[in-house]
């Protein structure tokens, strides 16, 4: 299983940003996806998921409104859109998927929001 984030950069307040996680090595359309993010001295976050066929997401109530979770199956890839980025959302952001009982992670892409 391979995930590799891409997408990441700084970013002013207010601004947009939007994510790519690619994945490899297992059947992407028969498992949820998820993007968690850890920012420095924080626990790692659950931050959206997505189920197999993109019917039903769920968000963290700090990215409710503003973050847009979304996948293209035909291309093995889930994204997370960013709208109206804050200071707070400056992390790393990390893809994850759980296959076969075992949890997988990509390396990360980070995200800086500042002026």
């Amino acid at each position: 299983v391979q995930l590799v984030e891409s997408g990441g950069g700084l970013v002013q307040p207010g601004g947009s940003l939007r994510l790519s996680c690619a994945a490899a090595g297992f059947t992407f359309s028969s498992y949820a996806m998820s993007w968690y993010r850890q920012a420095p001295g924080k626990e790692r976050e659950l931050v959206a998921t997505i189920t197999r066929v993109g019917g039903s997401t769920n968000y963290a109530d700090s990215v409710k409104g503003r973050f847009t979770i979304s996948r293209d199956n035909a291309k093995n890839t889930v994204y997370l859109q960013m709208n109206s980025l804050k200071p707070e959302d400056t992390a790393a952001y990390y893809c994850h998927a759980t296959v076969q009982w075992r949890a997988y992670w990509g390396q990360g892409t980070q995200v800086t929001v500042s002026s």
